[in-house]
């Protein structure tokens, strides 16, 4: 089916139907965003989808709501918004719109619906409630500030910022997908250079690029640093032990925290070397052959403590 409209409910947004409609108006751009608690435009009809009001989940009708009694629920008993419906019927689509190879869609699909889908849906039915200080820079939290204000009275208003917060969202879909599709392109990258690096403890790569995932699955425990050129100089940098946190596996050594140019020289010995941060996780050097070297004094000092 090929819509003419897409239809979500009007007044206040929320990021479920924000995302949704990221989605589908990928898919569907000549159709028409309706946005209306009108029985005539939220009645299935041959011309449209639906989503976020309703009352009713029926894909085959093209509506999918999440508010009603009974409302679906994954495989794992967890809530779906309307956002992980439209996820789930219409995500591989989008995928391909966006130009992912076919090979690559279901793990897109499979690591996007887990990382971003999953806590919109949980959040828009209250089962996840962040606190702390980021409580307020969640993306479902971001996205609702730009909601009009409780005395705009303009009867336009409510329509006009959510186009507005459209636009927001489309861009951080797009961004995590991209992210998601360059993440398994370097894997093929990452995954040859570890065979060629055999039983080594630094990695060298051709490019700075997402690199952890693809260590961890070939289960190259042995490794541990990275070396890769960046625009002007060369990087060393630490692998972190887990995807949370900040650990590493090894750090640079202790001496080298935060020195530069002729002081890091001096301490290690290397010429060309240029910068060590201070919290030890990535340093410089001005070439690939002082980088390299400044990588295997770093492994010599994590072997000699038992790392």
């Amino acid at each position: 089916m090929i819509p003419d409209f897409l239809v979500t409910h009007s007044g206040g947004f929320h990021a479920d139907e924000l995302l949704s409609s990221v989605i589908l108006t990928r898919l569907f751009p000549q159709a028409r965003l309706i946005r209306s608690r009108a029985p005539a435009w939220i009645t299935p009809g041959q011309d449209r989808i639906i989503y976020d009001v309703g009352g009713v989940y029926d894909a085959d009708a093209g509506i999918f709501d999440h508010h009603q009694r009974g409302a679906p629920l994954r495989d794992d008993g967890q809530p779906y918004s309307s956002f992980g419906l439209i996820w789930k019927h219409y995500g591989r689509d989008y995928l391909t719109a966006c130009g992912l190879p076919a090979d690559h869609v279901d793990a897109v699909h499979s690591s996007f619906d887990a990382s971003f889908v999953l806590p919109i849906d949980l959040t828009d039915n209250g089962a996840l409630s962040p606190s702390g200080p980021l409580a307020n820079l969640t993306l479902p939290t971001l996205l609702e500030t730009l909601k009009p204000v409780f005395d705009e009275a303009e009867p336009e208003a409510d329509d006009r910022a959510f186009h507005a917060a459209l636009a927001i969202a489309r861009s951080f879909v797009e961004a995590r997908i991209a992210q998601s599709a360059a993440k398994l392109r370097a894997e093929a990258i990452v995954r040859q250079a570890i065979d060629i690096a055999g039983q080594a403890r630094v990695l060298e790569l051709p490019r700075g690029m997402p690199f952890r995932p693809a260590i961890v699955k070939a289960g190259a425990d042995h490794l541990l640093f990275v070396v890769h050129p960046r625009e002007k100089d060369w990087c060393v940098t630490g692998i972190r032990r887990a995807e949370e946190g900040f650990a590493l596996r090894a750090d640079l050594p202790k001496a080298w925290a935060g020195l530069a140019n002729g002081e890091l020289e001096a301490v290690c010995g290397v010429e060309g070397a240029s910068f060590c941060h201070n919290g030890r996780f990535i340093a410089a050097a001005a070439t690939r052959e002082a980088a390299l070297a400044m990588a295997e004094l770093a492994v010599q000092e994590a072997v000699s403590i038992g790392v």
